[in-house]
């Protein structure tokens, strides 16, 4: 009998080497030694505008981006949370930002009080009634790697990657940093060490890069290969606006004519592209006329947008190194590759952008913006920016590559069905084959908000979303049914400036159906009010006076 027990308990380790099994679906299922699972790279940009891109009707270089979109798919209606810290909680979380402890932003470095507002929709940091995409892939066998922006929390370790799920980070914990040399507390952090910068050559974008490849090649060093998934987060390209000389000398006649003009060529190669329906018109110009400027002033315009141009074209160079890196290791076919952005256009900065223009095309300064002018031309043809949740605060061009899964014959195919950021989390439980907890190390964890977009990379021509979805950011709200979306930007004590449109028709969000429809309206009122409740949502007037409190008080 001891034999046979010895016998039976050698079988099983032997095939568990090659099978586990999901006690939820009573099966075995092909793991370990012959996981066939896709690699997963989900690579994001940080304040880029949706027609930014060649591929979305973009005049910067970005031939690497092209090809992706070329032999992969474009979405053309995808969306993130109006903002970097609420869509980077939404995105690791497949939950809305307040259910993750950020319905607003993370605390800023060395102020752990910033955001904080002592209730837990708005903790300033990623709570635990959540799982990451690192904790649940890395639970499922996959080795879990980020490199570059983090900005969920950097008030101690607990709050930091290695604690959430990745088995290795190289990048900033904040949000934004000093391109050629970062520094604390905006600085570089390898794990779990804050390391310092040193070389002379050193710029952010090609450094997350380098590493990223470094993290993959490490995965496929092992002996028991598993399937690796990198999340790369670039900055770029978010203020300051820095980049190497070479790359800003290709862009320095580029935009001499200033922003109408870019607007307007970029309006018709979006519709050329099918990006756009022509009857989508082009949105009023929320510029001030670049023909009133003294030369002065259009030549330092010229050159804040030719170092943004810079910055998007050094991170497109930078993707195609790790494409390249991936076709040589015979990676790239079983590898899905998900290309997006974080939010719209950014205006901050003022009309003309700020920071010292002494500081341009230096390796200083930190605040350097190209402005709302510039900003308006990024978002064609949509309206608003990063902050607000009209569509150009909430569109973002995303790109889906992968060769072994998506038919050949949709190479190029713009995908129209809209998704949003919840939906990145349900595809990767679909794709890789896994088990959503409803408690992950002693919490209770929220069901996914999202919907697998897996069948619409399959050639599904009906929408994954029956169900609205909804949109809160500094009292900005939206909601999303079908082909309407209700819309309102916050003003203070106002909540009745809600405005209707029929996206299909107009997507330009120019013509409001408010009056209209006006029953439409209420029941799309009352379905963000019973969202905005559910998820402990605060009216902006109040998170602002108790913001005011605490700062204050601490």
């Amino acid at each position: 009998m001891n034999i046979l027990k010895t016998v039976l308990l050698f079988v099983v380790f032997t095939i568990g080497s090659i099978f586990y099994f999901k006690e939820s679906k009573g099966s075995w299922e092909l793991l370990a030694n012959d996981d066939n699972r896709p690699n997963i790279i989900l690579i994001m940009s940080d304040d880029m505008g949706y027609s930014d891109l060649g591929c979305y009707g973009g005049e910067i270089e970005t031939p690497n981006l092209d090809y992706l979109a070329d032999n992969g798919v474009r979405f053309s209606q995808f969306y993130n949370a109006a903002r970097c810290c609420p869509t980077r909680a939404s995105l690791m979380t497949g939950l809305y930002p307040h259910q993750t402890g950020i319905g607003h932003m993370t605390n800023v470095p060395g102020d752990p009080n910033s955001h904080d507002l002592g209730v837990p929709s708005y903790r300033g940091f990623l709570n635990r009634n959540n799982v990451t995409l690192g904790e649940l892939l890395k639970l499922n066998g996959y080795k879990t790697y980020l490199s570059g922006k983090w900005h969920l929390g950097m008030d101690n370790e607990n709050q930091w990657p290695l604690q959430r799920g990745f088995d290795k980070f190289y990048g900033i914990l904040a949000g934004a940093s000093n391109y050629f040399k970062p520094e604390w507390p905006r600085g570089i952090t390898f794990n779990n060490e804050q390391i310092a910068v040193h070389e002379d050559n050193y710029y952010t974008t090609d450094a997350f890069t380098g590493h990223a490849i470094e993290f993959i090649d490490e995965s496929e060093r092992k002996e028991n290969k598993k399937p690796f998934f990198l999340y790369l987060a670039y900055t770029a390209p978010h203020w300051p606006l820095q980049a190497p000389k070479e790359k800003i000398s290709k862009y320095l006649e580029r935009y001499k004519d200033g922003w109408r003009e870019l607007r307007e060529s970029r309006y018709d190669k979006m519709k050329k592209l099918g990006l756009i329906d022509e009857g989508w018109a082009l949105t009023s110009e929320d510029a001030i006329s670049w023909n009133t400027l003294s030369d002065t002033q259009k030549e330092e315009l010229s050159l804040r947008r030719a170092i943004y141009a810079a910055q998007v074209d050094q991170m497109d160079e930078n993707i195609g190194k790790l494409v390249s890196h991936l076709k040589d290791k015979k990676l790239l076919k079983n590898t899905i590759i998900i290309f997006l952005n974080d939010n719209g256009a950014c205006a901050e900065g003022g009309m003309l952008g700020g920071g010292n223009s002494e500081n341009l095309r230096t390796k200083s300064g930190y605040f350097l913006s190209y402005g709302q002018a510039w900003a308006n031309s990024s978002n064609t043809p949509y309206r608003k920016y990063k902050h607000w949740v009209h569509e150009g605060g909430i569109s973002t061009p995303m790109i889906v590559h992968w060769p072994n899964n998506i038919d050949p014959k949709l190479n190029g195919k713009i995908i129209d069905q809209y998704g949003f950021l919840p939906d990145i989390m349900a595809t990767f439980v679909d794709i890789s084959n896994l088990e959503y907890p409803k408690e992950f190390q002693g919490n209770i964890i929220p069901p996914m908000e999202g919907k697998s977009f897996l069948p619409l990379l399959q050639g599904q021509e009906e929408s994954i979303h029956s169900e609205p979805i909804f949109w809160e950011h500094e009292g900005n709200k939206a909601v999303r049914l079908g082909n309407y979306k209700l819309v309102m930007e916050w003003k203070s004590n106002e909540d009745n400036n809600w405005e209707l449109y029929n996206i299909e028709e107009d997507r330009s969000e120019i013509n409001n159906l408010s009056e209209k429809e006006p029953e439409k309206v209420a029941h799309m009122i009352e379905m963000w009010n019973d969202w905005a409740k559910e998820k402990k949502v605060l009216p902006w007037d109040e998170a602002l006076n108790i913001m005011v409190a605490r700062k204050t008080k601490h």
